[in-house]
């Protein structure tokens, strides 16, 4: 008898350029489409993820559309006098109180679910296995951007930043939990490159306590590309299905045009179907 593949699913982080994973994750929702054994998210990804898994559908649609879209979310004025661009402590308790995830739907299903946040002690991933009590603070550990929110998190006594800087695309993860059909949500067109930035030239300076994370944040772009590499040169018995913006998607990290983001939210729910389609005809192969 054939040994049973392992499947997962992998969802990118990005900010706001989320909604297209929110459109991806919908449409899945509404083909009950869900034939993972695995999910791993990061950053904004590990959002999407548990609404995904919660079948709450639209719940990130309008996480992105609305309550990111009020002044007291980004504000450029109030991080020019020393606040935050993005207010998570804002965010996170409003739409916690307004918008709540139904935690026990989250972990209804046998499939394992992972989050990731770097380490700021050594700049490492950890991928860790959220529950009931802890989802909420370990997803807003994930999303805690370096420099734009200001505060870090601690998780187990240890702190802790955006999961998106030491695994952009945690592919790797995927691989090492013995998965061989993969489906990988990004958030960036596909001729995206990571480049080094200013970011990463002053990351020594403005972390300078925590130079794990200074490490990571310079790391990111070959760590990005890498990953790229790896889905488009998979190794020997993985396969992957890469779901991408087109190239009209137009959201950016802060983008704030509610049109925008709602153009970018259909496009990822067209992919979502697209999406479906490839993974149905690779699992007859």
């Amino acid at each position: 008898m054939k040994t049973p593949l392992k499947t997962a699913l992998v969802i990118e982080g990005g900010a706001m350029r989320g909604i297209f994973a929110a459109g991806v994750l919908d449409t899945f929702i509404d083909e009950d489409f869900n034939p993972f054994d695995y999910v791993v998210g990061v950053s904004a990804g590990s959002i999407n993820a548990a609404a995904y898994l919660a079948k709450q559908k639209e719940r990130s649609l309008k996480v992105f559309t609305d309550y990111s879209l009020r002044p007291e979310y980004i504000s450029w004025k109030k991080f020019i006098r020393g606040g935050h661009l993005m207010d998570l402590d804002w965010s996170w308790e409003i739409t916690s109180r307004e918008l709540p995830i139904p935690i026990d739907k989250v972990f209804a299903s046998n499939l394992e679910f992972e989050i990731g946040v770097t380490m700021n002690s050594d700049g490492r991933s950890v991928f860790i296995k959220p529950d009931a009590d802890n989802l909420s603070h370990v997803m807003k550990a994930s999303c805690t951007v370096p420099l734009f929110y200001r505060n870090f998190l601690k998780i187990e006594d240890e702190v802790v930043a955006d999961g998106g800087v030491s695994a952009p695309i945690p592919i790797y993860r995927a691989l090492e939990k013995g998965a061989n059909r993969i489906m990988v949500i990004r958030s960036r067109k596909n001729s995206f490159r990571m480049k080094n930035g200013l970011e990463n030239k002053l990351s020594k300076f403005l972390f300078h306590k925590y130079p794990g994370l200074s490490k990571a944040i310079q790391n990111r772009p070959a760590v990005y590309n890498k990953a790229i590499e790896v889905i488009e040169n998979p190794p020997k018995g993985v396969n992957f299905i890469d779901v991408y913006p087109p190239s009209n998607f137009e959201t950016k990290r802060f983008t704030t045009n509610y049109n925008v983001l709602m153009k970018d939210y259909e496009l990822g729910r067209i992919a979502g179907k697209e999406a479906i389609k490839n993974w149905k005809h690779l699992s007859k192969n």
